[in-house]
């Protein structure tokens, strides 16, 4: 029985995967058991109520804790959802599959998630348009900045993972299979965290960040603001994206021959979104609560008091809420990704946004604190 672990169980993208995990009804997750490893021990007790799925507070940045959990309860597979960026969190994780390894586990697995939005201008994206079946990582070596996103990526497909090291490091989604007596690395690097929307069906946080902070800053400071540049990010509803994790999961299970190592990546874009139209529909949906004094965003003083207002890295401002990057999906799509969200659907849904953010918001996230601590 292969044991998959799942960190930021009890987040918005990792909960409502797991949720979609534990609804299977058959396939190859039935026959797996299912880890969660949360920061908290209210998280435990919150996720402890759901049959099928065994929790334990991780601190994940600690290398000896992740080791010690994951030796003791034999994990085959890590599925991260903890902040993709984090190299140490990574590090920790992949080290952890790299004790197994030492101690004779066969086909390791990890699934690591990542975001679009690096591959931006606004991000030191110079080259446009690009497919996931494209160049990406032949590129982002051409490029060779310190985007946390490319750094994290770039030194998992360096990683030697032959024996008797057993470096075993992978990104969005990577394992290793043992093929008789050789061992073969084969890596999935998807970039798969779009603009991501909709409310989350996990036992914790049901919402993404960035609508709930603009809600609350906007009630705070009585208006609505908007970049001077507007942004069309790529973009997918929480329960589609998570059912893209979940079949990428069953692909892995079951063995299936799908795009891997440097062609590996998978863009997990429904549709794209103007930022304009959704501030201005934030903007209508205060201003009929009475929450805002103008019906219409107006524009930020500065990208720099933007950042300070919103608790983000000034930084990567530009690149977090003005940023549209061309992208091409089409290994989501070869696998049978069916996305059920598109544009106009998720624009009809912003009064329900608006009003989840006002019934669900839990404040300032820990989201950016490492890219925060990296910066300063």
């Amino acid at each position: 029985m292969v044991h998959i672990l799942l960190t930021g169980a009890a987040g918005y993208i990792g909960g409502t995967i797991l949720a979609d995990l534990l609804a299977r009804q058959d396939g190859p997750v039935k026959a797996a058991r299912l880890f969660a490893a949360v920061r908290t021990q209210e998280q435990v007790e919150l996720l402890s109520k759901l049959a099928g799925v065994s929790v334990a507070q991780v601190d994940l940045l600690r290398k000896d804790a992740v080791e010690d959990y994951v030796h003791r309860n034999e994990i085959d597979f890590i599925v991260n959802l903890a902040p993709s960026f984090d190299l140490i969190v990574v590090s920790n994780l992949l080290g952890a599959l790299g004790k197994r390894r030492q101690d004779g586990a066969n086909d390791l697995r990890l699934v690591n998630s990542s975001v679009t939005a690096a591959f931006s201008k606004e991000n030191g994206w110079p080259f446009g348009e690009i497919s996931d079946t494209g160049p990406v990582i032949a590129k982002e070596r051409e490029i060779g900045d310190q985007h946390p996103v490319r750094v994290v990526r770039l030194k998992i497909l360096q990683t030697n993972v032959d024996p008797p090291k057993a470096n075993i490091e992978a990104r969005q989604t990577s394992w290793l299979l043992k093929r008789g007596r050789n061992w073969e690395s084969r890596r999935i690097l998807s970039s798969s965290q779009t603009c991501v929307n909709g409310r989350g069906t996990g036992q914790g946080r049901k919402q993404s960040v960035s609508i709930p902070t603009y809600v609350r800053v906007s009630i705070r400071n009585q208006i609505v603001n908007k970049f001077d540049q507007d942004g069309h990010p790529a973009a997918a509803h929480v329960t589609d994206l998570a059912a893209l994790y979940v079949l990428l999961i069953e692909k892995i299970l079951q063995g299936d021959p799908i795009p891997s190592d440097e062609v590996g990546i998978y863009f997990g874009v429904a549709y794209t979104m103007s930022w304009w139209k959704v501030m201005s529909a934030i903007a209508r949906a205060l201003h009929s609560r009475g929450l805002v004094k103008d019906l219409e965003p107006q524009f930020w003083p500065s990208y720099d008091t933007a950042a300070d207002e919103l608790g983000w890295p000034r930084a990567y401002i530009r690149g977090m809420g003005a940023s549209s990057p061309q992208l091409i999906p089409r290994n989501a799509d070869k696998i049978g990704w069916k996305p059920e969200w598109d544009e106009s659907r998720f624009m009809e849904s912003i009064d329900d946004e608006v009003q989840d953010a006002l019934d669900l918001d839990t404040g300032t996230t820990s989201l950016y604190d490492s890219v925060q601590a990296s910066k300063s």
